[in-house]
């Protein structure tokens, strides 16, 4: 999409009014996008069209729609924090990631939903309600991100922010089919972290592929004063790592397996389709073997 929008294939117009139709036809079944701020949009994206027009610098997301998961600020737009405290909240200033996602030229479609204060594996509040998953609304979409994760799943914009602290990024990804990604704590720096979690919060980037998560990964990532467990930029451009580099040719990778990792309660139905799916995936690797591990004690480590 940012190669057609660049080359002029596609209009930020254009592709807006499809994130705007797509929400329209599939949020009541999903209840993922829960603040809009579409007329807000549709300027930033004409502007976004002049600007290409006229020779202007365009960012890497120029013209790129993005939710926000509604646990970060957004000037001007009202921000919950999932929480009836903050119902009609309307911060003054963005968060750093909101901030440096439209310095790189993404635009602002909504909020999406989120536990009140992050807090869960499931993504539901008094505010709002519950976000659906997209396949069968009647389940969860994991949590905390669920909001944006489902908003993906069904085209709803083609990147979305989310963060996590115990697979808030991971858990809604996976119950979703897309793809959330928790960077290293300090790569995305945050001017916001919650007393007591700050070296294990952190805020980071979710789409529908790799690929796009590592363009987003590009635009928000890097040092801040504020934050003093940022790390320094150093220049790495994730949007065009070698994927052909032999540190990381999959084919050079043993991995192990394990169904439940020794403290998962896994269905049996779930454990059958693993094992199926199990030969496919070996096939991409250079070697594959069953591990026997024991995390049972994982849930106490983590209180400590």
């Amino acid at each position: 999409m940012r190669r057609m929008l660049g080359a002029g294939e596609m209009s930020a117009v254009d592709l807006l009014t499809d994130c705007i139709a797509a929400i329209d036809a599939e949020n009541l079944r999903v209840n993922a996008v829960v603040t809009r701020c579409f007329d807000h949009a549709r300027q930033q994206a004409l502007a976004c069209d002049v600007a290409r027009a006229n020779g202007a610098p365009c960012g890497p997301l120029h013209g790129l729609p993005v939710l926000i998961k509604d646990l970060m600020d957004t000037a001007g737009l009202r921000t919950t924090y999932g929480s009836r405290c903050f119902s009609d909240h309307v911060p003054d200033s963005d968060a750093l990631i909101v901030e440096r996602l439209k310095a790189a030229g993404a635009i602002v479609l909504g909020k999406t939903n989120t536990p009140e204060f992050g807090a869960g594996a499931n993504t539901r509040n008094l505010v709002f309600g519950a976000t659906g998953n997209p396949f069968d609304p009647a389940l969860t979409s994991g949590g905390s991100s669920g909001g944006s994760a489902a908003a993906l799943a069904c085209d709803m914009a083609p990147l979305a922010t989310g963060s996590d602290l115990g697979g808030s990024l991971r858990i809604p990804a996976s119950f979703c089919s897309v793809v959330g990604m928790r960077p290293t704590p300090g790569v995305v720096a945050s001017r916001s972290y919650v007393s007591g979690f700050s070296p294990l919060w952190c805020d980071g980037p979710m789409a529908r592929t790799v690929e796009d998560v590592a363009l987003m990964l590009s635009a928000i990532a890097g040092w801040d004063a504020a934050d003093p467990l940022s790390s320094p930029a150093t220049g790495f451009d994730f949007a065009v790592f070698d994927n052909g580099d032999a540190a990381t040719d999959p084919l050079q990778l043993c991995v192990g397996f394990s169904t439940d990792l020794g403290v998962a309660a896994v269905d049996y139905a779930i454990r059958d389709v693993f094992a199926q799916r199990l030969p496919v995936l070996s096939q991409c690797f250079g070697a594959s073997t069953p591990i026997d591990i024991d995390l049972s004690e994982t849930t106490e480590v983590f209180k400590i």
